[in-house]
């Protein structure tokens, strides 16, 4: 179980990323609920929000202005959100201490490609926590004669699969009493598995891990794979066919995979086009179902063999 100051104090950590009205309303949430916030959420015109597990708590008070949504970025940014521009045109932005923001707004495109985001309209800052030793019930299930083998994690949005593989990473890559460490190449497109900031991690991925953020997963895998010299490459969210292409070379490469995929179980899995292949493959040998349990995650693993 996470530790309730733990919880609380990151709940804390994101309201200095608010404009100061909003902030001290956000104060006045009761402590269980500021326990399990999941994320703030402001939109210009309506009152702010808490995301809790059972849905949005309004705040109250006047309304989100465009000042409030652009405080909250050069709040961010260190009032420097030229050198963040590479981020807040994919529409996000990672900040020290591992928090995420996510923006919504206009787009600017020419020759049809993205070359700015602005006008921001809402976002949301996501109150994430890392669970260290959320992996130890099944990280030896997940190893076969000492060694680990390619596994993916399934659930739908929301569910934890971040928190798990961000442990297993940890895990694989600072090993244990039992087993060596190993190379983990950690492909963090969106920056919400190590929460990079200035170079450095801000959550605990592990000694061996090398990691790539702010680059597209396709395109980082093979860059990874060519110059990292990986036993283990991990990604986030499977969600394109050059992302399954890129998997397919890296296993073929004799380096194990571990990724996650949004789906209700392993049945919609294999519903899934996209996922077909990797099945029939056998690319992953190991398969999570996340699924939570009178308000607790339970990890259900199925084997290649039973599929």
């Amino acid at each position: 179980m996470i530790d309730e100051e733990y919880q609380v104090s990151r709940y804390d950590g994101a309201l200095t990323m608010l404009p100061y009205s909003i902030r001290e309303r956000a104060r006045k949430v009761v402590r269980g609920d500021r326990c399990v916030a999941e994320e703030f959420r402001l939109r210009i015109g309506w009152p702010p929000t808490v995301l809790l597990p059972d849905g949005e708590l309004t705040l109250g008070g006047e309304a989100v202005t465009r000042e409030d949504i652009d405080a909250v970025v050069e709040i961010t940014t260190g009032a420097s959100a030229y050198s963040s521009a590479a981020q807040i045109k994919n529409g996000y932005l990672t900040a020290r201490g591992g928090y995420r923001i996510g923006l919504a707004g206009s787009i600017f495109t020419d020759g049809g490609q993205v070359r700015g985001f602005g006008n921001f309209s809402s976002l949301s800052i996501r109150i994430s926590r890392e669970i260290v030793g959320s992996a130890d019930s099944i990280i030896g299930e997940l190893l076969r004669g000492g060694r680990f083998r390619s596994t993916l994690i399934i659930a739908p949005p929301g569910a934890g699969k971040t928190t798990l593989l961000r442990d297993i990473v940890r895990q694989l890559s600072d090993g244990g009493t039992d087993r060596q460490g190993v190379r983990v190449s950690l492909v963090d497109e969106r920056g919400e598995v190590a929460a990079m900031t200035d170079g450095i991690p801000q959550m605990q991925v592990g000694r061996r891990t090398d990691i790539l953020d702010a680059c597209p997963k396709a395109q980082a895998v093979m860059i990874m794979l060519r110059n990292m010299n990986p036993q283990v490459i991990a990604l986030d969210e499977i969600t394109a066919p050059e992302d399954v292409k890129s998997i397919e070379i890296a296993r073929n490469c004799g380096v194990e995979l571990l990724a996650t995929a949004h789906a209700a179980g392993i049945e919609d899995l294999i519903r899934r086009p996209l996922y077909g292949g990797l099945i029939q493959e056998k690319i992953f040998h190991n398969f999570i179902t996340i699924r939570r349990v009178k308000g607790k995650r339970e990890y259900l693993i199925t084997k290649e063999d039973v599929l």
